[in-house]
């Protein structure tokens, strides 16, 4: 037998005690995180503040950085930002870079135009000493509002002075006359004009068949047209559209035999109005159309 006592003693000794040292890591690490939710709310803050112009400048230079670059570097933004109208507070709308477009500012001069024309009327059907003002003689069938289309004339008939003969499209000297009067006054503004007939609901009793209060309507107004060019010395050109409404628009509707409802009426046409009714018929703007080559034949 081997003697035990001469195995060698192997001694392990344990050490027992706190976690090891982790180091500085995690400060690092924390900071970080503060630093971008700080940024983060900076950021909302900022996007709180300024004009959606300045946000699109900011989306257009995301989107195309180098478009924006060339195009002067201050994005696409409105003259309405809030960066450059500067101050100490940034809520504060005075002293502001505010240009209006050049479409708003022709539409704002349309409408004082056409109120101007409005008030000219009233003024020459009020003036009872402008004895030869046809406007004034026969005030009682004229009548004027502003509608969503501009400034609208309406000449109706009376029981015992009607503007036309009956079952025609013949004019009555007085209507001439009115006719005349307003030609004179509408060739003064550059706007164009709509022109449409109206009748009562009496049905056409004479003329050839399938002729029609449709009809009558639509040649009546033609009629008042033709008298403010050639009586009136209109031009031509600002007459945009002739329409004939038979009796499908009365004045007065609890009574659709009112002579009242037989009428022409002439409406000075807004940019925005003169505009939808050549995209309707698909026709280019004046200049548009003057500047097209002419097609060969």
């Amino acid at each position: 037998m081997s003697d035990d006592s001469q195995r060698p003693i192997v001694v392990k000794k344990i050490k027992k005690g706190g976690h090891g040292h982790h180091g500085g890591a995690w400060k690092i690490a924390y900071a970080d995180f503060v630093t971008a939710m700080m940024a983060f709310f900076l950021l909302m803050w900022l996007l709180g503040s300024v004009s959606k112009g300045n946000l699109k400048g900011i989306s257009d230079y995301f989107s195309n950085p180098l478009k924006v670059a060339n195009s002067g570097g201050e994005g696409a933004g409105d003259a309405t930002s809030l960066i450059k109208g500067g101050g100490n507070d940034i809520t504060k709308q005075a002293g502001q870079v505010n240009k209006g477009s050049p479409a708003a500012e022709e539409a704002a001069r349309d409408k004082r135009r056409l109120s101007d024309l409005k008030k000219k009327f009233e003024a020459l059907m009020d003036d009872k000493a402008q004895t030869n003002s046809k406007l004034s003689q026969y005030k009682s069938q004229l009548k004027l509002d502003m509608v969503a289309e501009g400034l609208r004339i309406q000449i109706v008939d009376e029981q015992n002075r009607p503007m036309f003969k009956s079952g025609s499209s013949d004019l009555e000297p007085y209507a001439r006359d009115i006719l005349n009067e307003i030609g004179k006054l509408l060739n003064d503004v550059p706007n164009d004009l709509s022109v449409s007939g109206h009748t009562d609901a009496t049905p056409f009793g004479g003329g050839q068949n399938g002729y029609s209060n449709w009809e009558l309507s639509s040649d009546r107004a033609n009629a008042a047209r033709r008298q403010m060019i050639a009586g009136g010395g209109m031009d031509g050109k600002k007459v945009l559209r002739v329409n004939g409404f038979s009796d499908e628009v009365p004045i007065d509707k609890g009574n659709i035999y009112n002579p009242v409802n037989r009428r022409i009426s002439i409406v000075v046409l807004n940019k925005d109005a003169e505009q939808d009714i050549r995209d309707q018929v698909g026709s280019p703007p004046p200049d548009t159309a003057a500047s097209a080559p002419a097609a060969k034949s």
